[in-house]
């Protein structure tokens, strides 16, 4: 079956098929075609988030290669759990489908399953690995130039906003998939396969994994996260009936509609240790707030490193508020140790309140910890840096918990039960995300700009209401189970296995 001929049965027109071809043949010339390899696979516990989350990375191809995993300690080779084992297929792009692949994850854990981490954009030696990363690495340019007005409102809005929703645009990365698809060829095609990004899933489908669910990861309907064959999920319900539908995918032709059963409403991804812990969090919130304790808020920067002037503005905003212990920061700059210096030394005394957390994962977990506690005096501004990107990623779900606002742009971030201050975002299709939390009454809306972004830090250091209707909305929302999204995909996952 040639999945960019047809898309649902919206038949492609032949300069579509031709174009996708030429983009498949451009790849082969620049890095080769290793279809007729047969790449060893290795599975080996993750020494980062191994005992957390219960991950095992499967590693494909020369070992020294792929030296993604920092395998200084390698363990023995593991066994594949046939029985109760689950593939998460995720890519590093940004940090988000990392964060979504650790829900996901998490929750297969809790429900007694084997997650085995498989990332594609890890295996250096295969074409996979090398068609991955030159689009990513195109990816985070175009983040990082979207600071530009003019290129944003010409170029990068438009891209990802109506660029990726065309079903054209899906052609394309159907037949680009078809270069992947050799790192599934020695995997066991009876466990089920976790997509978190569409290229893991439309790879296992052409490698002929049996059973393959894709989370779909935004709430705007692009035709970019089709991966036809498998069972597709989403987390909001507005987002349904434009899926379903194909919705403006191919301009003004009503397009057939996706096949009954392939798009499933589940509701957020979130990780069990922040679900479980919701009505616990949300009143420790509540509690500080009521104790006039300095109120938290967490700085997460992005995989693409594109907010750090935001950063900076909020930072000088609440300097003064931190020496006066009314407010405390903690700032995750993930992997780039670069952004935490330059905001060092822009801000005039920040460096004197600053307590660094660099690259010392047993200090951050103690601090998270620490920092749940009800005796904790938390004050000053907390500085975390990692160089490993499960780290970098993880210690975000760590701070979470005991943060009062978390402020982000309205990505993946913007579906996690936390009060949320929602920053400028990278792409339109992004707004959604802000569009929606809101809604649900657990976000605020986006600021655009710098002066309604600390407009909006001001309200929530001077209104008590905001904060705790935030928190109530949370917690209502638990109750009607809109953060069970990781647990359902897993179960839907396995069941596709156990009904077969």
């Amino acid at each position: 079956m040639d999945r960019s001929a047809s898309i649902f049965g919206n038949e492609m027109s032949r300069s579509v098929v031709k174009k996708a071809e030429r983009s498949k043949r451009k790849y082969i010339k620049k890095y080769g075609d290793d279809s007729n390899a047969s790449y060893p696979v290795r599975i080996e516990k993750n020494k980062y988030i191994g005992d957390s989350l219960g991950v095992n990375n499967v590693l494909v191809g020369d070992l020294n290669l792929n030296a993604h995993y920092d395998q200084d300690a390698q363990l023995p080779g593991l066994s594949w759990d046939t029985e109760k084992g689950i593939i998460v297929g995720n890519i590093r792009m940004g940090f988000g489908h990392y964060r979504i692949s650790m829900a996901i994850a998490s929750c297969a854990k809790y429900l007694g399953y084997t997650p085995y981490w498989m990332d594609l954009n890890s295996y250096k030696e295969t074409t996979c690995t090398k068609v991955i990363g030159a689009q990513n690495d195109l990816y985070s340019l175009g983040s990082r130039l979207s600071k530009n007005p003019i290129f944003n409102k010409l170029v990068w809005e438009p891209m990802n906003y109506e660029g990726f929703r065309a079903l054209s645009y899906n052609a394309a990365d159907q037949k680009n998939a078809e270069l992947m698809a050799p790192v599934y060829k020695n995997v066991p095609k009876e466990i089920p396969v976790v997509g978190t990004h569409v290229w893991p899933a439309q790879a296992a489908l052409h490698a002929g994994m049996k059973y393959v669910v894709n989370a779909i990861p935004d709430n705007w309907p692009m035709a970019l996260h089709f991966a036809e064959g498998a069972v597709h999920t989403i987390q909001c319900r507005n987002a349904y009936q434009g899926y379903k539908i194909c919705n403006g995918m191919m301009k003004k032709k009503v397009c057939k509609p996706m096949p009954d059963g392939s798009l499933i409403y589940t509701g957020h991804y979130i990780d069990h240790e922040l679900v479980v812990n919701i009505e616990k969090d949300c009143e420790s919130r509540i509690r500080r707030r009521e104790e006039g304790k300095p109120m938290r808020f967490l700085l997460t920067i992005g995989g693409a490193g594109a907010q750090k002037e935001i950063f900076a503005a909020i930072i000088k905003y609440l300097l003064p508020f931190i020496k006066e212990k009314r407010a405390a920061l903690y700032v995750n700059v993930g992997d780039y140790r670069n952004v935490w210096d330059q905001l060092k030394a822009e801000i005039p005394g920040m460096a004197e309140v600053s307590t660094e957390h660099m690259d010392n994962w047993t200090d951050t977990e103690k601090f998270a910890e620490y920092a749940l506690t009800e005796e904790a005096d938390v004050s000053g501004i907390h500085g975390f840096w990692h160089k490993n990107i499960f780290e970098a990623v993880y210690c975000t779900n760590l701070l979470m918990r005991s943060c009062d606002v978390l402020v982000t742009k309205p990505s993946e971030l913007a579906f996690y039960p936390v009060p949320k201050l929602f920053i400028r975002r990278v792409g339109k299709h992004e707004m959604w995300g802000a569009i929606h939390s809101a809604e649900m009454g657990e976000g605020t809306l986006e600021c655009r700009d710098i002066p309604h972004t600390l407009q909006m830090v001001s309200e929530f250091m001077n209104s008590g209401s905001l904060l705790e209707d935030m928190c109530g909305a949370i917690i209502s929302n638990k109750a009607s189970g809109l953060y069970d999204g990781a647990y359902k995909v897993v179960e839907l996952a396995m069941g596709l296995r156990n009904k077969s």
